[in-house]
């Protein structure tokens, strides 16, 4: 029989899957049920910080508008637990086709994902995207794959 921390990490795990079916199934009220009401976003697109899940869900509106179909991939997700909180950093891509038909393979992002209990469900409380920053050229490294 699986301990509680199993069972958390693997409600956790099915959290960042959601993200994914949420986006492919182009359903924003299928995220906005996976993050808190008060979630603070550093995402890769201004502004630097997005407070609350409606922020939040107008972070993934392009998505919606620009993409006829949506691809969302996450890889090495790996987790950190505790009783009441949790954290976990991961790569992942967004890519798609656009409504015109052209293919977008997206790029891999750096992301970190930062989760509370709240009422006995696992919720995203805090997430940050980011790429490399190529120095020299002051240019964000968007080739690199995981």
């Amino acid at each position: 029989m699986p301990t509680q921390r199993e069972r958390d990490e693997a409600e956790i795990r099915r959290q960042v899957d959601m993200i994914a079916e949420s986006l492919q199934a182009k359903d924003p009220e299928g995220l906005k049920m996976l993050y808190a009401t008060d979630i603070v976003s550093f995402d890769i697109e201004p502004p630097l910080r997005s407070v609350g899940v409606e922020a939040k869900l107008k972070d993934w509106a392009p998505v919606f508008v620009f993409l006829e179909s949506v691809t969302y991939e996450v890889r090495e997700l790996t987790l950190t637990m505790a009783d009441e909180v949790a954290f976990g950093y991961a790569f992942a891509r967004l890519g798609g086709t656009l409504k015109d038909g052209t293919a977008m393979g997206g790029m891999w992002v750096r992301v970190t994902y930062c989760f509370r209990k709240i009422d006995g469900t696992w919720l995203i409380t805090h997430d940050h995207v980011s790429v490399p920053l190529d120095i020299a050229s002051g240019n964000g490294a968007v080739d690199l794959e995981p």
